[in-house]
């Protein structure tokens, strides 16, 4: 298939740069620093077969350190059945990329509509859309949704600084860049301060708010009359949640969330070295017309068999701009189908189990690297499901050594000094031992 917009021979690159009125390649790039252009020979290695790259690449690989994850902190080490990578790759999924045309691309608006399906139903909401990039970017247009039905002269956000580092970096950039203000809500013993909310509302002009359901010390949130408070002031709440969490916990409408966001990472897909994610973003029926991307529907075609479509699209592309709710042209759908395979195997009694195994492991390593006398609980008493945090009363930078050299990668350090470790089902009873004797040590 050719590209006419694209430079393909010399008549061509010489219509391009009349069009860009320059004479030369080295004019169009006048503006990028000399030092920045290579301009000597590319030295690319000579093709080899699929066995020699293999063994390349084998050979690269041996190189790595495989450590045993005890880290979370937003990304986290879940089992991942091998048949979820193996049912991506059919072929009546792997229809059109872009499911502009519904009668080509029925796999993909039909394994989407299951993703919103199941979505809504780990959260409790009436509606969710295609995806989103990932869980920080999902957790920000959460965040603008709330604004595009705000009062006039409503230009403020409010976010809990419980929530992850990461997802907090990425709002400040969004909301700086929408013209809005965006305050933190205090934390208090662990937890997003109630009165701190009520304190930020009472000053007037909130569009929204957004609180972690499982929060970046890996407490469970009580978030009792946090949307009470915001309904009450005129503004929306939105709940961040990590979705795996909601097989046990309380879901966001449960409570009286007006928006659900989060980051899908936990439900099967690899930890890929930081990505590619996909985050989830879903909210009340009443505010499905400002929910950015896509909303595939099913329907009934001329034969009255059913199929799927695109319901809404609220995206610039097809709607004037100046109503266009967000920008977000695609979504992640490839992991979206991961996502939809792996919640299908694993059933509601399966993502239970999964929760069930990793706070068992959770609370034994708390409870033993405790019993070592190397720390603190600065929470005592609440609740946690995978993650928890301590305090060291020893050298956190040196107990992140000690662990390394073992083997282990944990102890994530927190802005208050606290450090963070991890339990997911994949952790086994003699791992975790082994990881005690090794703070023993110390």
């Amino acid at each position: 298939m050719e590209f006419p917009y694209f430079p393909q021979t010399p008549a061509d690159v010489s219509s391009m740069l009349e069009r860009c009125s320059v004479k030369s390649l080295d004019e169009l790039y006048g503006d990028v620093p000399a030092e920045f252009i290579y301009r000597k020979v590319y030295e690319l290695p000579e093709a080899l077969s699929e066995l020699e790259l293999r063994r390349f690449f084998d050979e690269l690989d041996s190189k790595n350190r495989h450590l045993v994850c005890f880290a979370g902190q937003g990304a986290y080490d879940h089992y991942s059945p091998a048949v979820c990578a193996q049912i991506t790759q059919r072929s009546e999924f792997l229809t059109a990329y872009t499911p502009y045309q519904c009668e080509i691309s029925q796999g993909t608006l039909r394994y989407i509509f299951e993703y919103q399906s199941m979505i809504c139903a780990l959260t409790g909401m009436d509606v969710a859309n295609a995806s989103m990039y990932d869980g920080a970017t999902a957790a920000a247009e959460a965040l603008l949704m709330t604004t595009a039905s705000a009062r006039p002269g409503c230009r403020k956000v409010l976010a809990s600084a419980a929530l992850l580092p990461s997802v907090v970096a990425v709002l400040r950039t969004y909301m700086g860049f929408h013209g809005l203000e965006l305050v933190m809500i205090d934390v208090l013993e662990g937890q997003s301060s109630k009165a701190s909310l009520e304190a930020a509302l009472a000053e007037g002009g909130v569009c929204g708010v957004l609180v972690p359901s499982v929060n970046r010390f890996g407490i469970v949130e009580n978030l009792a009359g946090f949307a009470d408070a915001c309904h009450a002031a005129g503004a929306q709440m939105a709940v961040y949640a990590d979705p795996s969490a909601l097989a046990v916990l309380r879901t966001p409408a449960e409570w009286g969330a007006d928006i659900a966001c989060g980051e899908c990472q936990s439900l099967g897909i690899p930890m890929c070295y930081g990505g590619p994610y996909i985050g989830f973003l879903a909210c009340r029926q009443a505010l499905m017309r400002k929910l950015p991307g896509r909303i595939v529907g099913a329907a009934t075609d001329a034969d009255g068999k059913r199929a799927f479509v695109l319901t809404l699209q609220a995206r610039e592309q097809h709607i004037r701009r100046e109503k266009a709710t967000s920008n977000i042209c695609s979504n992640e759908s490839l992991l979206a189908l991961y996502v939809t395979v792996y919640l299908s195997l694993m059933g509601a009694e399966g993502l239970k189990r999964v929760c069930t195994l990793s706070s068992e492991g959770a609370h034994f390593l708390h409870d033993a690297l405790l019993a070592t006398g190397k720390f603190e609980d600065p929470f005592p008493g609440k609740p946690f499901l995978k993650e928890f945090a301590l305090k060291p009363l020893c050298d956190a930078a040196a107990l992140r050594r000690a662990l390394s050299d073992a083997g282990f990668f944990g102890a994530l350090p927190t802005e208050e000094g606290y450090v963070t470790f991890c339990v997911t089902e994949r952790r086994s009873r003699e791992e975790v031992e082994r990881l005690v004797e090794v703070v023993k040590n110390l």
